[in-house]
Order: structure tokens, then C-alpha cells, then sequence
């Protein structure tokens, strides 16, 4: 019986947006399960990465939220949030093979286009790509999704 490396056994995952936002809501269902996934990236039993598409939605999304929680300066704390993540998360080089891979799933599917660059990526690390939940575009194309290397995390269970 062949022994796994540890780059076998780590649990590898490009993150989308939406999950990484959840940290930041305090009173989110799944700050939890979130929090214990970055911690998962420092105990180096799980690697997560980003593509700069990603990068750019969490800084426009945590600024918004920052702002209506009353932030004083919501778009520097943004950065922050970027710069802290940047520690447990790998932001992931668009490669021409990627733009080719996204802009075919977005054919197939329809779905948005960093969600297909997420996707892309997953592919080219042979991880998966891990969201939230299956969003309201994704419904009505779950069955050609769940043939892709996707996963929610209400779907997963944290152990």
C-alpha cells in the first residue's frame, strides 16, 4: 500500500468570494465554518487560493458591508481584510489556458464570469472550487455543475 504524501491528503480549494465574505459577517451562519477553514490553512491541512478576480470582488463587497456596519474608513479596511487573507490564501496566476476553460464554462453554463474563472482555476489545481451555496443562476444548471470539481460549503462537513 502506497503511504499519501501530505500534498496528497491536504484538502485544496479555490475559494469564491462569497464564502471568504461570510468571515467578516459577524452574525453569518457560516462565519463558523469559514473561520475553521482559514484555520485549516495555518495548521497546513488545507490550502485555499484565489484568482485576482476574487481579490477584486472581496474588496468591493467587504467595503460595502464595512460602510453599512458604519466602518469609519471602509474601503482601507477592505485592504486589510486582503492583506490578512493574503497570509492563508494563495491568489492563483490567470493563465491563457484558464481565460480558454472559463470562458467555456461560462458558454455551457451561463454562470458569471469570475464564478467560471473560480472554476478554471479549481481545474488547473486539481482542487475544487468551493462557494457558498448553489447561487440562483446556478439552480437551473446544478446537474452539469455537480459533474465539475464544485463543492458548497453547506454542503460539506467540517470535521
Amino acid at each position: 500500500m502506497r503511504r499519501r504524501s501530505l500534498r496528497e491528503s491536504l484538502e485544496r480549494y479555490v475559494v469564491d468570494a462569497g464564502v471568504l465574505v461570510e468571515y467578516i459577517v459577524r452574525g453569518s451562519p457560516y462565519r463558523g465554518a469559514v473561520e475553521k477553514i482559514l484555520d485549516g490553512t495555518l495548521a497546513k491541512v488545507v490550502e485555499l487560493y484565489i484568482t485576482p478576480i476574487t481579490v477584486s470582488e472581496i474588496i468591493y463587497v467587504a467595503s460595502k458591508i464595512y460602510e453599512l456596519a458604519g466602518v469609519e474608513k471602509p474601503n482601507e479596511e477592505a485592504l486589510n481584510l486582503i492583506e490578512w487573507l493574503t497570509v492563508r490564501v494563495k491568489i492563483t496566476e490567470i493563465t491563457p489556458d484558464m481565460t480558454v476553460k472559463a470562458g467555456e464554462i461560462k458558454k455551457k453554463l451561463g454562470i458569471s464570469l469570475s464564478d467560471c474563472y473560480v472554476i478554471a482555476a479549481a481545474i488547473n489545481l486539481k482542487a475544487k472550487a468551493l462557494f457558498l451555496k448553489p447561487e440562483k443562476e446556478m439552480l437551473n444548471k446544478i446537474e452539469e455543475l455537480r459533474k465539475l470539481p464544485i463543492t458548497f460549503l453547506t454542503e460539506i462537513s467540517l470535521r
